[in-house]
């Protein structure tokens, strides 16, 4: 049996309840005149310009799989179906804040792959979102450095290595679609 972390077992001395926030991702590959290319958003942070799969956190009343599906809209002008679970990825950093605040964040992330459907011309992209770009595997990871977090990489890297889970392994119950009303896990 593996050990726990050290600071797992120290639950008791939490003040308030730990809650990652819940994220989605969009991991969406072509073949473009014979070259594998995945489709990135560069998008405007507090870190400066960076490179992301077409992300974002899921909203009240949606599925993970639905939140996926308006978040690439939202950030790529395509409309996109997922099809397949590419993997759920736990990641945590910390942003100092103006005034050298530490803010520690931590994200579950669901990656999905799918389909591409059709561009919506003249959609308006999500705020901060600057521009969609495709790039190959290689420039991918040549711009690490540029990437919003670690799991821009991992994710491409999950799909590439053939990683698809069924989409009915994510139950979301109707008590999402009621508001929560319905009971309490």
């Amino acid at each position: 049996m593996k050990a726990a972390h050290p600071r797992a077992l120290d639950n008791g001395a939490m003040q308030t309840r730990w809650k990652p926030s819940v994220t989605v991702a969009a991991i969406i590959e072509r073949t473009h005149k014979g070259r594998t290319e995945f489709l990135l958003v560069e998008e405007m942070t507090q870190e400066g310009l960076r490179l992301n799969n077409p992300a974002g956190h899921l909203d009240p009343g949606e599925s993970p799989v639905q939140a996926c599906a308006r978040e690439a809209l939202e950030e790529t002008a395509h409309g996109f179906e997922p099809t397949a679970l590419v993997g759920i990825y736990l990641s945590r950093f910390e942003r100092v804040r103006p005034g050298q605040t530490v803010e520690d964040i931590t994200y579950l992330r669901f990656a999905f792959c799918g389909e591409l459907g059709v561009l919506q011309p003249g959609r308006i992209l999500d705020e901060g979102i600057v521009r969609t770009v495709w790039l190959s595997p290689q420039e991918i990871r040549a711009s690490q450095d540029r990437h919003r977090s670690p799991l821009v990489l991992r994710c491409m890297e999950d799909h590439l290595a053939g990683r698809r889970y069924a989409l009915d392994l994510i139950n979301t119950d109707a008590s999402v679609y009621l508001g929560g009303a319905a009971g309490a896990a």
